[in-house]
């Protein structure tokens, strides 16, 4: 049987995209870096107060699907069976979501907040430590998960329910800009910006991965962090997502999701009862009940008058904005929304395509609860230990991060957990390791299943299209040596130049999004029209 053909238009547009982007940072890294500096200055700027409706507006409309007359409706129809069991199917899920990136925040993130905290609080303090430690849950949690949710609803319906065989982002906005627009030129400029996006989604997390692996193996193998050793971090990772995703989803990423879920469950139960196990209890309880209680103020929170206030000094000095150092939330909430709607899309097509078998309200319910309480729990336990550890004087933790040095800092609070073990602090930081790997692996070559899933060609016959394996490989291949390239030519700068364009990317996939949102209303609508007679939900059952 012939491999399934590339779709040649995006295939060949997305590569030149990524082509003209990547290069001319490398040539040029500090005008790129300006550039979008600039972009991202005033994407935050500007469309701060868009980017905290649009996130809190994704978690209202999912509330609507999970308690409305929708959420029993099954994909794949009333008698589909799931494909994968249920812990597997959220293994992969949150793999897939949060990857490495979480194992960084988790252990370390609280110790920003603590050196430069919001809403005016002094820093280095005891409300510092309190805030700092409960902040990483917000950006974690709910409005975090349901901004992955929300594209995934109408791609996996569109996919199971209405027997489209590729996952397109076009295809999911057919019912509001129309079939030939969706085939046409506006539905290409979708797929290719979800493609560019994802492609800077991921070298983020490759970027924030990439260090923390380095002072690992540095640590391991007695020597200092290099480029010679983030080369063979890279190395590492390529073989072991381009091996996986040569296997194919089922042998390759399901397997990678298994193993991780114990290696998981092992790190964190370790540092959980041989860390400091009273501490983390009452700080995760104490950050639950700060979190519930403020939840409302943080999703809106601006600040607007320091912002003005900046904005004045800036001007009065000939800067521009952004050189005056911006706010908190748009150094971090605003980010991290961006941050999350550009990963969506990927996050969407990927899940849609393992959720056969499940209904809206379990989709959402896994997503949004499931998801939520997974990535707390690493900042629960590795955060909440690595602040004791802070606290109580056995690391300064909060001085390494502030001199740019937090891959060393993680790698420090692990070796330090272990060490409360005799002599396990080097085979702790081993699993911990391997964890990290398995985990950037997974992230990756589910990126890399998505990406050449959306530039393949549909079968003439409408069965499913799986991708090719080259063509699996081939991506697999790209999203490491574009991160390698980066890195190579201006280390943590174009790394944060990656990072500004998956925020300006964000600002249109937000106008995708929610042309999605409203074609999946539409599709529901039109497939079941019984169910507006019915708000229970159960005529959602009786048809496909």
């Amino acid at each position: 049987m012939n491999d399934p053909k590339i779709d040649k238009v995006i295939f060949w547009v997305a590569l030149i995209s990524i082509t003209a982007f990547s290069v001319p940072l490398m040539l040029f890294p500090a005008e790129g870096k300006q550039l979008l500096n600039s972009a991202l200055g005033w994407s935050t700027k500007t469309l701060g107060w868009v980017f905290l409706w649009f996130a809190i507006g994704c978690f209202a409309v999912l509330v609507y699907y999970a308690l409305g007359r929708y959420g029993n409706v099954r994909f794949g129809g009333p008698d589909a069976k799931p494909e994968f069991s249920l812990p597997s199917w959220i293994a992969m899920l949150f793999c897939a979501g949060i990857g490495a990136s979480v194992m960084y925040w988790g252990t370390i993130e609280w110790a920003y907040y603590y050196a430069g905290p919001p809403f005016g609080i002094e820093a280095k303090t005891q409300k510092a430590a309190e805030w700092g430690a409960m902040y990483g849950l917000f950006h974690w949690g709910f409005t975090a998960w349901a901004i992955y949710c929300i594209p995934t609803l109408p791609l996996a319906y569109l996919y199971w329910n209405r027997k489209k065989p590729v996952l397109r982002l076009s295809s999911a906005c057919e019912m509001v800009i129309g079939k030939s627009a969706a085939n046409g030129v506006p539905g290409k400029v979708i797929d290719v910006l979800f493609m560019f996006g994802l492609i800077g989604g991921v070298g983020t997390s490759i970027g924030l991965g990439t260090p923390m692996l380095s002072a690992a193996l540095a640590e391991l193998i007695g020597t200092e962090r290099s480029f010679s050793v983030d080369l063979t971090v890279i190395a590492i990772w390529g073989g072991i997502f381009g091996f996986s995703v040569y296997s194919g989803l089922e042998k390759g990423i399901k397997l990678l999701s298994d193993i991780n879920l114990w290696l998981i469950v092992f790190v964190l139960a370790f540092t959980f009862v041989f860390g400091p196990t009273i501490f983390i209890l009452d700080t995760f309880t104490n950050s639950i009940g700060l979190l519930l209680q403020n939840f409302i103020e943080m999703s809106f929170y601006v600040d607007p008058v320091n912002k003005g206030n900046k904005f004045i000094e800036a001007a009065s000095e000939g800067k521009s904005y952004w050189d005056a150092g911006g706010t908190f939330p748009e150094w971090w909430t605003i980010f991290y929304w961006a941050w999350w709607i550009a990963y969506a899309p990927f996050m969407g097509l990927f899940v849609a395509r393992i959720s056969k078998g499940r209904t809206i309200r379990e989709l959402i319910a896994v997503e949004i609860l499931g998801g939520s309480i997974g990535s707390w729990v690493f900042f629960g336990v590795l955060g909440n230990t690595s602040l004791y550890f802070q606290l109580d004087g056995t690391q300064d933790l909060s001085t390494m991060v502030a001199d740019g040095m937090a891959p060393e800092a993680i790698v420090a609070t692990i070796v330090t957990v272990g060490d409360r073990v005799i002599n396990f602090g080097v085979p702790l930081l081993i699993v911990f390791t391997v964890l990290a790997f398995i985990f950037g692996a997974t992230t990756m070559d589910s990126s890399a299943y998505t990406l050449s899933s959306v530039a393949t060609r549909e079968n003439e016959d409408g069965k499913p299209v799986e991708p090719a394996r080259w063509h699996r490989f081939f991506w697999a291949i790209m999203l490491a040596v574009v991160s390698l390239s980066l890195m190579f030519a201006g280390g943590k700068d174009s790394l944060k130049a990656l990072q500004a364009a998956s925020v300006v990317v964000a600002v249109p996939l937000m106008v995708v999004l929610i042309i999605m949102t409203v074609s999946f209303v539409r599709m529901l609508r039109e497939d079941y029209p019984e169910a507006e007679l019915h708000p229970t939900g159960k005529a959602s059952e009786q048809s496909e």
